[in-house]
């Protein structure tokens, strides 16, 4: 259940007077009122993203731009370009090499939207980043990103950044299937599993009843856009991992590891007969290419 902030106005009548001089008045960050002198990372968004590719980033503090219910810090702007650079090696320029530029320009959200901090949501999960109408998505937790050429890189972080990279390819997984549905019959591989409280379901779990992620058993929806991320991100040696690390024995809903294993085989290949059926792309070679890049970003 969401909660909403309610804003109570109390209104008041009051007079005022032709002397009244209401240019006096501050101007309001976040409504118009802010503005600032361009400088070299506003030229770096504009060049690297914005030309080419007609992508806008806002980085300059907005709470209106965020669910009003949510504490949430600003993002550095030294963490802007390093993030924004990792993004475009990772997603955008893999997605240009497999399908190129026309598609990626047609079909890519035209507007991020930076957060320093995570949003806690009132269940106890964490909203790493969400998505509006294939337009605008809005990425959390820009002051935790480092890469191994960062100052202050430790191995842990490495699972955040991929966290990053994960809700990037979730989101544009999305718009792809916003835009051509895939196939009806990946709906039939788990049906019956699907659960709104995935939140207290681990991974590990979730991987016994054949699902990539917790996340995945939310819906049909989550858990073909979860396949892809965690295809993309964990590359495909990894995928191979999290299926061969299925134990043996039955689930807590009675599905065997063998089962369990080909649920997600049959998922994969679903997957990848989409990308090359709907968009004409080799999903394995995009895999091996965004996997490529994590790897030298972090490792």
């Amino acid at each position: 259940m969401k909660y909403f902030l309610r804003v109570i106005t109390l209104c008041l009548l009051v007079a005022c007077s032709k002397q009244d001089n209401l240019g006096d008045v501050e101007d309001i960050p976040g409504l118009g009122g802010d503005t600032w002198v361009k400088g070299p990372l506003d030229k770096w968004l504009y060049d690297s993203l914005t030309v080419p590719y007609n992508i806008a980033v806002k980085y300059k503090w907005d709470q209106f731009e965020f669910e009003l219910d949510k504490t949430l810090v600003p993002p550095k702007e030294s963490q802007v370009i390093p993030v924004m650079k990792a993004v475009k090696k990772v997603w955008m320029d893999t997605y240009i090499a497999a399908a190129g530029e026309l598609f990626f320009k047609r079909y890519c959200p035209k507007f991020f939207i930076l957060s320093g901090s995570a949003s806690w949501n009132e269940n106890g999960t964490i909203t790493l980043g969400t998505a509006e109408g294939g337009r605008k998505v809005v990425l959390y937790l820009v002051n935790d990103f480092r890469t191994k050429d960062m100052e202050g890189y430790q191995p842990e972080d490495a699972a955040r950044v991929k966290q990053v990279f994960r809700v990037i390819e979730h989101e544009f997984a999305h718009i792809l299937h916003q835009q051509i549905m895939y196939p009806v019959t990946f709906r039939q591989i788990s049906k019956g599993l699907y659960t709104a409280n995935w939140n207290n379901i681990s991974n590990a779990k979730a991987n016994r009843d054949g699902f990539v992620t917790a996340y995945a058993m939310a819906s049909y929806d989550e858990d073909f856009a979860e396949m892809i991320a965690t295809m993309l991100v964990e590359g495909r040696d990894g995928f191979d991992r999290i299926v061969n690390s299925i134990p043996p024995g039955f689930s807590a809903n009675g599905i065997s590891q063998a089962e369990a294993r080909s649920r997600l085989r049959a998922k994969e290949a679903q997957v990848v007969s989409y990308y090359q059926t709907i968009w004409q792309m080799d999903f394995y070679r995009l895999q091996a290419r965004t996997r490529n890049e994590i790897v030298r970003l972090l490792y």
